[in-house]
């Protein structure tokens, strides 16, 4: 629906009132991006969830952050489903995981201001295509944009304060859009940026683990799974026309580049996930990214905040700021040539350069 001011003009004899459309077109666009999000799980039995199923509560701390902004992403880290029919048989439960989070748990990430999500990942077969097809539904019914499965929505296209966008996802899973299969992943995004002012791409690629903080520049390999290279896709998705590249998947924080005035994010960790993730050192450490960009999709700046999580807690601020030294420290490393293009301070703002 569309908004309207009203502008009244008075005269002597006449009151006129003029509707005047509020939802003029913008000059600089925010992306709220963070990582996996996993509300605890339905399987094997209920008790991996929250206290009577209630996760109202778990990411009030952060709202006033997620909600500021034109567009909040995040990784849908499983399924959205209240039947546990179906779940993939694990051969070694220990490296072997199955989330299935109730539906009504949308209703959370909508009140805490999500508009957008990856369901490209490892984690969106865990309950086959019932799974699938309950997590489709669900989002449409509660407006939340998604993409990123073969059968159901390789793409989605939408308009926000009058900025057209397109989104894409990529995860090197069974029924997720290939990110190994980089010339596929082009036509998408070109056929997108013909489309749309800003491009966001979505990938859930990289090895996993505390010691996978590192963007290598190569294919990265898990448990002997082909995990793509992040760094090649990345590259050759702005090369196609796209403007911000999220990336999530190691489960931990990794560094962040510019390439050709756009923004990338290799990894954004664990953003909020009750159970069953491990959350220990590192990998309860993750960043909230708030991303400036111009109306079709140029970077000017980001803003970092961190965060924490202990186990069954609300995720908190972390006034250390313990992930963007990370963050910090991991850029320098990685990427050295970024010296010259941005800087990143200690009070979290990513600053270009130029």
């Amino acid at each position: 629906m569309k908004k309207y001011a009203f502008l009244f003009i008075f005269s002597f004899s006449t009151l006129f009132i003029i509707g005047v459309n509020a939802q003029q077109n913008i000059d600089t666009v925010t992306i709220v991006a963070v990582g996996d999000i996993m509300y605890g799980t339905i399987y094997p039995n209920r008790q991996h969830l929250p206290a009577n199923e209630d996760c109202a509560s778990f990411l009030k701390p952060v709202i006033p952050i997620l909600s500021s902004s034109d567009i909040t992403f995040g990784n849908l880290e499983g399924v959205l489903t209240d039947n546990n029919t179906g779940a993939k048989k694990c051969n070694n439960p220990s490296v072997c995981y199955t989330f299935g989070m109730p539906t009504h748990f949308a209703k959370c990430l909508v009140d805490a201001g999500f508009n957008l999500l990856s369901v490209a990942n490892n984690h969106v077969g865990d309950f086959g295509e019932q799974g699938r097809k309950s997590t489709v539904e669900t989002l449409k019914k509660h407006g939340i944009h998604f993409a990123g499965l073969v059968d159901y929505c390789v793409t989605d296209t939408f308009t926000i304060k009058g900025v057209k966008y397109g989104f894409c996802a990529y995860a090197p899973n069974t029924s997720t859009v290939n990110i190994k299969d980089i010339p596929a992943a082009e036509k998408i995004v070109k056929d997108l940026a013909q489309k749309c002012q800003i491009v966001i791409v979505s990938f859930h690629g990289g090895a996993e683990g505390s010691k996978q903080q590192h963007v290598n520049r190569k294919t990265e390999t898990y448990l002997g799974e082909n995990r793509g290279n992040v760094y090649e896709f990345a590259h050759r998705m702005i090369d196609a026309g796209a403007d911000v590249l999220l990336g999530h998947g190691p489960h931990v924080t990794r560094a962040v580049e510019v390439y050709k005035d756009r923004f990338i994010t290799y990894s954004m960790g664990n953003f909020y996930t009750y159970d069953k993730v491990n959350i220990s050192g590192v990998n309860g450490l993750a960043p909230i990214f708030k991303i400036f960009t111009d109306k079709n999709g140029k970077f000017l700046k980001a803003e970092v905040t961190s965060t924490y999580q202990e186990k069954y807690q609300p995720i908190r601020i972390d006034e250390q700021k313990r992930v963007l030294k990370i963050l910090q420290d991991l850029t320098r490393q990685d990427f050295p040539e970024m010296n010259s293009v941005i800087s990143i301070d200690n009070n979290g703002f990513i600053l270009s350069k130029k």
